[in-house]
């Protein structure tokens, strides 16, 4: 995974940083090859290596499938939660100072996984999800208890308009004492989206307010599509 490590490594981390605090996501593209999407698409079929599998229906999430890895997680899966990591430390702490939070968050995924076994969460977050024809994911956030990192990822595994169609990134934000606003997005095969776990800060007339964000995905209309979810924080038992 040198050649991922390298291209991670390569961004332009501060106009990242910008877009993060601006929006509260940004879009790193082509970060994975069409060879790696390809075969993160095949771990789907496999039979081990998953502790769970979750029909949407079953739940009221929308309509699809998803599955969460085991320990220890595939070696692309692995990189890209180690690399994103320490680069988005910085941005979180900020947000934290920011809305007077007194959480601060380690600059080693390590350390924050020992914070999540003191709080009980154990449990692997990262997955793979699969959305067929009518297929969609209700508005929510990846919590998952009362440790986590306020930001995460998407890695985006084909092409719109070519592998699926219907299917966009939609994220909401709810910003104080004002309506709702969507935001609507296509990433291409290899995209990588950064975005808010639960909230970020926005500038107010008094400083800085919190801004809820939620996620989801909109119908799809025709063909599969596949996408990794990639979570810092891990989930309680």
């Amino acid at each position: 995974m040198n050649e991922l490590t390298q291209r991670l490594g390569s961004q332009d981390w501060p106009s990242l940083y910008r877009e993060l605090n601006r929006a509260g996501y940004a879009l790193i593209r082509q970060c994975l090859t069409p060879d790696q999407c390809a075969q993160a698409i095949q771990h789907y079929g496999e039979t081990q290596g998953f502790r769970k599998t979750v029909t949407m229906a079953r739940h009221g999430f929308g309509e699809g499938s998803y599955r969460y890895w085991h320990y220890p997680l595939p070696t692309l899966v692995q990189t890209l939660r180690q690399q994103l990591y320490p680069r988005l430390v910085p941005v979180a702490n900020q947000w934290m100072a920011r809305l007077r939070i007194d959480t601060r968050f380690p600059e080693d995924l390590d350390a924050l996984h020992q914070q999540c076994r003191d709080a009980g969460q154990c449990l692997p977050t990262p997955l793979i999800l699969r959305y067929g024809v009518g297929g969609y994911n209700t508005l929510h956030q990846d919590l998952y208890g009362t440790v986590y990192f306020p930001l995460q990822a998407a890695c985006f595994l084909n092409e719109p308009r070519e592998d699926y169609t219907g299917g966009e990134f939609v994220l909401t934000e709810q910003r104080p004492r004002a309506q709702s606003r969507a935001t609507v997005l296509t990433p291409r095969r290899g995209d990588l989206l950064v975005f808010a776990t639960n909230f970020r800060p926005m500038e107010s007339a008094r400083g800085y307010a919190r801004a809820t964000l939620r996620h989801g995905i909109s119908e799809v209309r025709s063909g599969h599509r596949y996408a990794l979810g990639i979570i810092f924080h891990d989930a309680a038992g």
